[in-house]
């Protein structure tokens, strides 16, 4: 039957955190208790003040015929006046502003709409998993720049120099990152920015889905620098800094007739965001920002609490997240050793070693293009934490 299927959907990868969460659930479905660290999603509830508008526009009742396209006009306008007082985007309007059905689908819509066959796509590696994918579907190249260990993971400005072509579209970073938790300084987006004003037609989709949790302040963002803001996309949306993954609303800020063509991209696919969800991310966004700063605290907590855990465990090195809710170890140390019947050769062996040894669910830092990596998310309560990290390290100490 493959023959029915387009070459497109055939050649795509699987998302490896969705992949890696759906053989978790199987495998707590078969009885096993399984503590999943793998996909990023917060464990906390959505706050009441958020809940309660949707409730609001439910009983309401105008709220169930079809949305514009881009979004309400009220939710739009609060956004660009979000970006304006809080990211010094001064440029930012409703107008810019395009709601999608989560960050994801405002990334596919962005480069959908910007990339023509065998166009370039500099990547920041490493990467969240569907920006590679994404990008191939619109018929672009990804290019990846690497950063490591050593300096945070972040590739440089001087890398992305080296890598530009007369074929590069774009450039795409995530800050904080996914997956690494890692956060560009201001001086390190200027530095980027400078090499990106170099170029014509250049442009710079700036993913901060992770800005409210970031450990080191306020985040920065590269469209507010004089003369990004005609040559930048910023992706940002509800679903982390509100825990509100499963209400699916994220956005753009662009460039008008970049948002004007997302704008049409979208009315042929999925028309505009559910009307209910959108009143939810209103009363986020303009409501009270009390309980996303006791989420922050809370993640920072459990930050330095995994962190003196995998510390206890030798021949997994890391760095210390900066945001998000991840680390990112480097676990080469493991390639080689053996225990029960199972060798591990690579990331995705380590994690599947952890899933049927100690019922802990990883995701392998292939799928972020890091090979020697595995993302661990400590989006879960203390006590899942403490208990995954243990069960990790018992596992890890059969290897030989």
């Amino acid at each position: 039957m493959n023959s029915i299927l387009s070459d497109r959907i055939i050649q795509m990868e699987e998302s490896a955190t969705l992949a890696m969460a759906k053989k978790a659930r199987e495998l707590k479905a078969q009885g096993k208790d399984i503590i999943s660290l793998s996909l990023g999603e917060p464990d906390f509830k959505t706050p009441k003040h958020i809940q309660e508008a949707a409730k609001a526009a439910i009983d309401e009742g105008k709220y169930f015929a079809y949305s514009p396209v881009a979004g309400y006009q009220d939710l739009r306008e609060a956004i660009a006046k979000k970006l304006r007082e809080e990211n010094h985007i001064s440029q930012a309007k409703a107008e810019n502003i395009v709601v999608s059905t989560g960050a994801k689908h405002s990334i596919a819509n962005v480069f959908m709409c910007i990339i023509n066959e065998g166009d370039e796509v500099v990547i920041f590696s490493p990467y969240w998993v569907s920006y590679a994918e994404i990008i191939k579907l619109a018929g672009g190249v990804p290019v990846l720049i690497e950063g490591n260990l050593e300096n945070n993971f972040k590739a440089t400005a001087a890398q992305l120099e080296a890598a530009l072509t007369d074929r590069t579209k774009a450039v795409i970073y995530s800050s904080p990152c996914n997956p690494t938790g890692s956060v560009f300084s201001k001086e390190e987006l200027e530095a980027i920015a400078e090499v990106v004003k170099k170029r014509e037609n250049l442009f710079v989709i700036a993913d901060e889905i992770y800005e409210l949790i970031n450990f080191k302040g306020k985040n920065t963002s590269i469209a507010s620098f004089p003369g990004m803001f005609d040559r930048t996309i910023t992706v940002n949306g509800f679903s982390k800094g509100y825990a509100m993954t499963g209400w699916r609303v994220g956005y753009i800020c662009a460039p008008l007739f970049i948002a004007k063509a997302c704008e049409k991209m979208q009315g042929q696919f999925t028309s505009g965001n559910t009307g209910i969800a959108q009143r939810a991310a209103l009363a986020a966004i303009s409501g009270e920002q009390g309980p996303s700063k006791e989420m922050e605290k809370a993640y920072l907590r459990r930050r330095d609490l995994v962190l003196g855990l995998i510390k206890e465990i030798p021949g997994i090195k890391t760095h210390i997240p900066e945001g998000a809710f991840y680390f990112f170890p480097d676990i080469s140390d493991f390639f080689g050793k053996s225990a029960d019947g199972h060798t591990i050769k690579t990331a995705d062996d380590f994690c599947l070693y952890i899933l049927e040894k100690a019922n802990v669910s990883l995701v392998t830092g292939e799928a972020f293009g890091a090979p020697n990596c595995i993302r661990l998310s400590y989006a879960a309560s203390d006590e899942e934490l403490v208990e995954a990290l243990k069960r990790i390290k018992e596992a890890l100490a059969l290897l030989n």
